[in-house]
């Protein structure tokens, strides 16, 4: 679907896009078939896709996948994807997908996330669904470039943070490539990047020490310029927190954003193991 086709398709229906919901469609063909590709689509894949907009994106993916599945906010947009878009093999939920993620749960372990996602909530939906033992195979996703940077960010990067190691704890970053913000209509005023996360073979955690990891991420980059072990005593013994950051050699000086993602599913181990 090209621009003027959007263009088109938008005044014919009378559709004013919607800041605040993210609207804004990429329509480059290069840069839809670079997602497309980096998804490494076969016929047997199931494809999650949320936020279609106008359908550019499902368009190619349909002629890839085995199975589409879009989630669409914008009723306006979902009548137009219903007409668009008929085969037996896609199916069109009109429902705001992160209360879907939170409130409906799903085992996505077979599917593949390949979206344009909103960039209101790209984060928090990300984080939902990233999560756990139910997480899809692979994310490609696009989103503002500072987000992009935070997901493949590494340990002392201006970058790394919460969001880092919430979703890093059950993908690896596998790339990702930048989309200049003209790729887009209306073209938004930040650029934008894809990324590309895998779902890791083994998890780092057992799941029921997922929320202790959670909690010392949050607590520990709360004020992300103090001492990392300072801001675990309001939820740690002292003496317990001490014993750790020894065992594990980490200096009783040190700030969260020093300590790599493998050090902090170690931590969480010695603190969330009762003695």
């Amino acid at each position: 679907m090209k621009l003027t086709e959007m263009r088109e398709v938008l005044e014919r229906r009378g559709i004013q896009l919607t800041k605040s919901l993210g609207q804004n469609f990429l329509h480059d063909g290069n840069q839809l078939q670079r997602i497309v590709d980096s998804a490494e689509l076969v016929n047997a894949d199931k494809v999650l896709e949320i936020g279609p907009g106008l359908g550019p994106l499902t368009e190619l993916i349909l002629a890839q996948a085995g199975t589409v599945l879009a989630i669409e906010m914008d009723g306006r947009l979902v009548e137009v994807l219903r007409e668009r878009f008929s085969t037996p093999h896609f199916e069109l939920l009109h429902a705001d997908a992160l209360a879907l993620l939170k409130h409906e749960p799903r085992d996505w372990r077979d599917w593949k996330l390949v979206a344009n996602l909103p960039y209101s909530v790209a984060s928090p939906i990300l984080v939902e669904l990233a999560a756990g033992v139910r997480a899809p195979k692979m994310i490609v996703a696009t989103l503002q470039l500072e987000v992009a940077k935070r997901l493949m960010a590494q340990a002392d990067d201006d970058d790394y943070g919460i969001l880092t190691l919430l979703v890093q704890l059950d993908f690896s970053p596998r790339g990702w490539f930048k989309i200049p913000a003209g790729c887009f209509f209306p073209a938004p005023d930040v650029d934008s990047a894809c990324v590309v996360l895998e779902r890791r073979a083994e998890p780092l955690l057992p799941e029921n020490l997922r929320a202790s990891f959670v909690k010392i991420v949050k607590r520990a980059f709360s004020q992300r310029r103090k001492m990392m072990l300072k801001l675990l005593k309001q939820d740690w013994a002292k003496e317990k927190l001490e014993a750790a950051f020894v065992e594990l050699s980490i200096s009783p000086m040190e700030r969260a954003e020093k300590l790599s993602l493998e050090q902090l599913v170690a931590l969480t181990k010695i603190l969330a193991t009762e003695k």
